[in-house]
């Protein structure tokens, strides 16, 4: 039995703060790529999709891949390479290249997802005390720093390459060092005779998929889209824009680290049931109102709805019986995809059809789909 220590947590704790980081420093160049370029929303909506695509993609081998080579090793190399894509966001040659690159980011990120997963839950179950919904606050906090700093430098004048380089810097130095401290593979449980395989998930893995699914497509339309939202439809200059991005990420980073607690006083359904219903309402305030300060208000509301929605099926995928941890994880991730995969251009055809507050309201659907099948988790996420 290998002992869990702080120094442990800490690497992991660090790993979601960087991918957080990098994450939303995407978000907030969603539309310096979309300028860049001379996209509109359908074609950014397609790009989008060519990174569903290779997300989807690295899930299908992310499992045996980390079976083969442990967490530490995957996150080391998939995180490190997840930063220095950033840097060549607004360096490629054309709308095609952009694809590629994005297909290349959502392959990696993918991958480095489940491997930080796959350890925070062996993390969680080795110490025997709830850590994955704090973990997930870490990304959380990345998104918000990652989106604070980033409306920073703008309003400052910083020119968009540099502070894509300067990110991609820090990110690689922050994942190649705190990778140093993660479990040794031998303590993981991810053993070399075990089956690392990829499946599509049934029974239980494959209701927490559908469960995962409704969420990450909502929160990923605030992830790709909430920017521009405030820039396009509210008239927000983009130092203000990338607030909402900040105010999703902090509201949702301060109810993840509360979410250990929450989860072991409520019951996952009367938790899913209440974080569904908060994402509805809040994310309906954001659409009718045309205040930018409201909106901000209801961004952070939308946080806080999805905060523990994937930390709880992400930790009960990894407890599926007979099921390895990476690969329980990758499957429910897999379904949840497809799902994020789609979003984007979803929302981008629909935003060209009528308009991109109409669209979002895919967020508000799929929120309330949430709250009514929360009694799925009574015993899949018990």
């Amino acid at each position: 039995m290998v002992v869990v220590t702080a120094g442990t947590r800490w690497a992991s704790r660090a790993q979601f703060f960087s991918s957080g980081f990098i994450f939303a420093t995407w978000g907030v160049h969603v539309p310096t790529v979309k300028a860049h370029y001379g996209l509109d929303e359908a074609q950014l909506g397609l790009a989008l999709l060519a990174a569903g695509a290779g997300a989807m993609f690295g899930l299908t081998s992310a499992g045996r891949w980390i079976g083969r080579h442990g967490p530490r090793r995957i996150a080391a190399l998939f995180g490190c390479v997840y930063a220095l894509l950033l840097a060549g966001l607004i360096a490629m040659p054309g709308y095609f290249a952009l694809m590629g690159l994005l297909a290349a980011f959502g392959l990696v990120t993918s991958v480095f997802d489940v491997a930080i997963n796959t350890e925070a839950a062996q993390l969680e179950m080795q110490s025997g005390t709830p850590l994955m919904s704090g973990m997930h606050g870490m990304f959380s906090l990345g998104g918000m720093a990652g989106a604070a700093s980033g409306s920073a430098v703008l309003a400052a004048g910083m020119g968009a390459q540099t502070h894509l380089l300067l990110v991609t810097v820090a990110m690689v130095l922050l994942v190649a060092l705190s990778s140093t401290r993660m479990l040794p593979k031998a303590a993981t449980g991810n053993t070399t005779g075990a089956d690392h395989s990829f499946r599509l998930p049934r029974g239980p893995l494959a209701v927490l998929g559908v469960l995962a699914a409704l969420g990450l497509i909502a929160e990923g339309a605030i992830y790709d889209w909430s920017v521009l939202y405030m820039q396009q439809e509210l008239g927000s200059p983009q130092k203000q824009a990338a607030l909402a991005y900040a105010a999703f990420s902090a509201a949702m980073a301060a109810a993840r680290f509360g979410g250990d607690a929450m989860r072991a006083r409520f019951t996952p359904v009367a938790l899913l049931r209440g974080s569904g219903v908060l994402a509805a309402a809040a994310m309906t305030l954001v659409l009718l109102t045309d205040l930018p300060w409201l909106a901000l208000i209801g961004f952070a509301g939308v946080g806080i709805g999805f905060a523990n929605v994937v930390p709880i099926l992400f930790g009960a995928s990894a407890r599926v019986p007979g099921v390895e941890p990476a690969s329980g994880i990758a499957s429910v991730s897999a379904v949840a995809y497809l799902g994020f995969m789609a979003g984007p251009a979803v929302i981008g055809l629909l935003a060209r059809a009528s308009s991109l507050t109409a669209a979002l309201y895919v967020v508000v659907i799929f929120a309330a789909a949430l709250a009514a099948s929360a009694r799925f988790t009574r015993s899949e996420a018990a």
